[in-house]
């Protein structure tokens, strides 16, 4: 199987020999290899590497939160708290977290029993609910700790982390492009608007969709740099297969756009749907900046996307609000799941002495967001 070949999703070493052998011990000449050690630089950029993951985070949450809120008159912060309609508000943003934590979840089990192994759904819920007790930290350690887990639950294989993460990911993006594109005509073209950059990141999605197909296609005559690997993964999980993925996200799609339109009338943001129906992809793509419980980038997404329908102080109370209460349900669902999330913080340290790599997605989870 050539994915299993891959190391990018940073499963190799010691689980990948361990599902296949002591036989890559051996070199082309039936001789033993002799163990490699990494030289100084390997292991000191390997190093920086683990403390730029954990450190990095924390250094753009305290930024952007000086950026957000450095200049706030917080007078006008608590004052567009206070004519929300918070017992509402809360409740719709908890019902939001909560759908998609159930759904993706789902979504993430029936990959993996269609592609990988029948794995039991309630295994993949408490793993995934274990790990969610470490997002109120980091959204990287957070999957680092799930994919690892989803690892062990299929005995080292590869493709766990490939389907897991991939098939959600790639459906939700490709979905995230064409709700984009449905809603542009209804925006506000007007140049006092401001909404070009909808359309140049709409087309540059786009641009990337079609490169890419391209490219797979080219990849069967001649070699094209990492054309052959996507290729490679579409063979794995044929497009067909994946079309009940994309109708579900399809409702998921919807959802996202009525929830988010109730939680900002609930707090005395009228959005139009339209513009939330082509904006909230771009704030799913901000929120891959890694960020403390995405402390600092959300406020200030929502006060650039939708600064036209609110005031500045309104919007970032709302994104505030949010990841409080987002991060609130992490730990509540940590904490049902406790003894899964202090297994899965183990393995996570257990890697980390050992210098393996922990599998991250690049797209993450929007109901993490």
């Amino acid at each position: 199987r050539p994915l299993l070949e891959l190391q990018g999703l940073g499963l190799g070493g010691r689980s990948f020999a361990k599902s296949h052998g002591a036989h890559g011990d051996v070199c082309s000449t039936g001789r033993p290899r002799s163990p490699r050690k990494p030289g100084i630089m390997r292991a000191m950029g390997s190093k920086w590497r683990r403390v730029a993951r954990h450190v990095l985070p924390w250094v753009i949450s305290a930024g952007m939160l000086y950026y957000v809120f450095g200049d706030t008159d917080w007078a006008k912060i608590q004052a567009a708290t206070e004519q929300a309609n918070l017992p509402l508000f809360t409740l719709i943003t908890s019902i939001d977290r909560l759908a998609f934590f159930l759904v993706w979840t789902l979504l993430q089990a029936l990959a993996l029993r269609r592609f990988v192994a029948h794995v039991p759904i309630r295994s993949v819920v408490a793993i995934r609910g274990g790990s969610e007790l470490l997002r109120a930290v980091s959204n990287p350690l957070s999957d680092g700790a799930f994919f690892l887990g989803m690892a062990q639950l299929t005995r080292g294989r590869l493709e766990a982390v490939l389907a897991a993460a991939l098939v959600p990911g790639v459906c939700h993006f490709l979905i995230m492009v064409v709700q984009i594109t449905l809603a542009l005509p209804f925006l506000d073209w007007s140049p006092a608007a401001g909404n070009g950059y909808v359309a140049i990141w709409c087309a540059g999605m786009w641009a990337l969709v079609l490169a890419t197909g391209i490219g797979v296609r080219l990849s069967r005559e001649r070699k094209i740099p990492g054309a052959d690997w996507v290729r490679r993964w579409l063979e794995h999980f044929p497009l067909r297969e994946l079309r009940p993925f994309f109708f579900l996200f399809v409702g998921l799609a919807a959802f996202d756009v009525i929830i988010q339109g109730l939680a900002t009338r609930a707090f005395g943001i009228p959005i139009p749907w339209t513009s939330l129906m082509a904006k909230i992809p771009l704030l799913y793509l901000a929120l891959v900046v890694p960020s403390f419980a995405n402390f600092g980038v959300r406020e200030a997404t929502w006060e650039f996307l939708f600064r036209d329908f609110g005031s500045r102080e309104a919007l970032e109370a709302f994104a505030l609000g949010t990841n409080v209460i987002f991060v609130v349900i992490n730990i509540l669902l940590g904490l049902i799941f406790l003894s899964k999330a202090l297994q899965l913080v183990g393995e996570v340290r257990r890697a980390s002495r050992e210098g393996e790599e922990v599998p991250e997605p690049l797209i993450h989870n929007p109901g993490d967001t």
